[in-house]
């Protein structure tokens, strides 16, 4: 029997402006311990398929269809038996770990209620299982993490502990949609280890939905692929990433953003180089065709270290942003964090230096002191040459007017109350108020436009957008004031690689035309990589390396970083496949070696 069975699955939303469909006539199924992924663009409907196959549907949709789980079907049935449903025969992975967890309440207790809810188990064996469960995604110090609060965990621990929430009763069916969005290559690559064993000892089917063209390669056994709405071709993974029938497909598989390495690059295979370089699909004539929109393989930008070099006398411009020896630690005493211990880093005017490293490592608490949004526990932070600690007052507003923000949660970091228009306003109404109603308008469907999203979706509430229209209304927002530095914490993690192509796009012509520097958080190395002049790599709260980017990732200097690099999926199951095998005599002998 299949665990999800789906048939002409229809989905419309109600709007003001009349009916929407979103899903039409969507069949496909899944068996106990099999893989679908689930690809398409943001907006194509697959998370709206997820949503559906667990009755999870806003009020303003309507469904029809048939959605069968474990003999129930989900159209239709009422309340009580959802209940039942979910958590233990089917459970869901959420891509916004924000809106998954209580931000109230420890993280140790939500794990042991989700426990509790479906098996008779004591208040202090469920405490005990929270733990164990902890530990099993890969959180350090599981103890000590179970009484933490979500805010007190990077991002991709968050998202950690929502894979932990989900597999907690050994679920029949696991949607999973966006599990490794927030996670770095390293965690990425054990977490689909994890699940992959859970479907393998346990029979656990697997319905992934993902943008992330690596992560299909490496762990689905089947694809379906949607477009508007509709499913234009489903197959075996190799048959449909190796030799796509489809030219959506096609188009797509173009659009992933490669990782160069060196030629002795360990585990990449075929995929190494730029570009299409290397690609196994298309072989013949010119290749696939990138979509509509989408960025080059390799982004163009000017290397600051290519400037020719100032008069004798003449000054030079201090760096927009420079930490130094700064160290951040959390708490007091034996329960004390070390989030960062002496980090250094500038970045010059029109730089932009790549901030990666593994989930916990710092990189985004480094970017929070050097927006002051985290005060330094020791050490100094300068922004555009003035001492950021010491400004106070209408100085300090001035200084924080010039950033620009882009951070990794777009649901947590947009006002649900306010409309599209008035979130990206907003730096508008507080650092120039004398602007009029009417021309702060004009600039806000301007920046709307130049970001690729249409100056209609102002009127719209942020929830009723796609998770890669939040991001990118997030980068509007970053940009209205147009900045002299854009501080970017993972701002293509929710994205598909076709507007994560746009959106590099638009920051690089707007970097272009406004000279802005930018400060860019990422475990996204491809990304970096073509967008970055330098990197810094965090490790445990350190810089454990630091350079020109070509130097740092093509030539890395630490095993740390060559770890990194080795762990960055590739959209060829046959590639994924072997370098599954290499990764498991290590991980049977030494276990998960992820570091804090």
């Amino acid at each position: 029997m299949n665990i999800l069975e789906i048939e002409n699955l229809d989905v419309t939303f109600t709007t003001e402006t009349g009916d929407v469909p979103a899903v039409r006539e969507v069949s496909l199924h899944v068996r106990p311990g099999e893989t679908l992924a689930l690809v398409g663009e943001s907006g194509s409907g697959k998370s709206t398929v997820a949503l559906a196959a667990l009755g999870l549907l806003s009020g303003n949709a309507r469904a029809s269809g048939r959605v069968d789980i474990g003999g129930v079907d989900v159209v239709g049935a009422g309340e009580a038996d959802l209940s039942r449903l979910r958590g233990r025969t089917a459970s869901m992975v959420f891509q916004e770990p924000a809106t998954a967890l209580d931000p109230l309440t420890r993280i140790g207790a939500q794990i042991a209620e989700v426990v509790r809810n479906h098996r008779p188990v004591s208040a202090k064996e469920a405490a005990a299982e929270a733990i164990a469960l902890l530990r099993r995604v890969g959180i350090p110090d599981p103890e000590q993490r179970a009484s933490a609060f979500p805010f007190q965990l990077s991002g991709g621990q968050r998202q950690r502990v929502v894979i932990a929430m989900a597999i907690a009763n050994s679920p029949g069916l696991l949607i999973a949609d966006e599990p490794t969005t927030a996670l770095d290559v390293t965690v990425q690559a054990e977490i689909l280890d994890l699940l992959r064993a859970l479907a393998a000892d346990s029979g656990t089917g697997v319905l992934l939905v993902t943008h992330n063209m690596g992560v299909v390669a490496d762990f689905a056994d089947r694809v379906a692929v949607m477009l508007q709405g509709e499913i234009v071709e489903t197959g075996p993974v190799e048959e449909v990433l190796l030799r796509p029938a489809h030219e959506y497909t096609r188009r797509l598989l173009s659009a992933v953003p490669r990782l160069r390495v060196a030629e002795s690059g360990e585990g990449l295979g075929r995929f190494s180089g730029s570009g299409s370089e290397g690609m196994t699909v298309a072989e013949s004539g010119d290749g696939p065709e990138r979509l509509p929109g989408a960025g080059p393989k390799r982004l163009t930008v000017a290397d600051p270290g290519d400037a020719p070099a100032a008069a004798p006398g003449v000054p030079t411009a201090p760096p927009v942003v420079e930490l130094r020896d700064i160290s951040v630690h959390f708490g007091r005493g034996r329960r004390a964090v070390r989030a960062l211990q002496d980090v250094s880093l500038t970045v010059a005017p029109g730089e932009t230096v790549g901030l990666v490293g593994e989930s916990g490592s710092g990189k985004s608490t480094a970017a929070r002191v050097a927006l002051g949004l985290v005060p330094p526990t020791s050490g100094s932070v300068a922004l555009f040459g003035t001492d950021l600690g010491r400004a106070r007052g209408r100085a300090r507003r001035a200084l924080l007017a010039g950033v620009g923000v882009v951070l990794q949660d777009p649901v947590a970091s947009l006002d649900a109350r306010m409309s599209v228009g008035e979130c990206v306003a907003e730096p508008l109404r507080v650092h120039r108020r004398g602007m009029p109603a009417a021309e702060r308008r004009a600039r806000v469907a301007e920046v709307l436009e130049r970001v690729r999203l249409p100056r209609e979706l102002a009127g719209r509430g942020p929830r009723e957008l796609s998770g890669g229209q939040r991001q990118r209304v997030s980068l509007a927002r970053a940009l209205v004031l147009e900045p002299r530095l854009l501080v970017a914490d993972e701002p293509t993690s929710a994205l598909d690689v076709s507007v994560q192509q746009t959106v590099l796009e638009v920051i690089t012509e707007l970097q272009d035309e406004l000279g802005f520097a930018c400060l860019f958080v990422s475990h996204d190395l491809a990304v970096v990589q073509q967008f970055a002049q330098r990197v810094v790599v965090m490790r445990a709260g350190q810089v454990e390396e630091q350079g020109p980017t070509e130097t740092t990732l093509l030539h890395p200097g630490t095993d740390y970083t060559r770890r990194l690099i080795a762990a960055v999926p590739v959209p060829d199951p046959v590639v994924q496949r072997h370098r599954r095998m290499q990764r498991r005599p290590a991980s049977a002998v030494g276990g998960t070696g992820t570091s804090a």
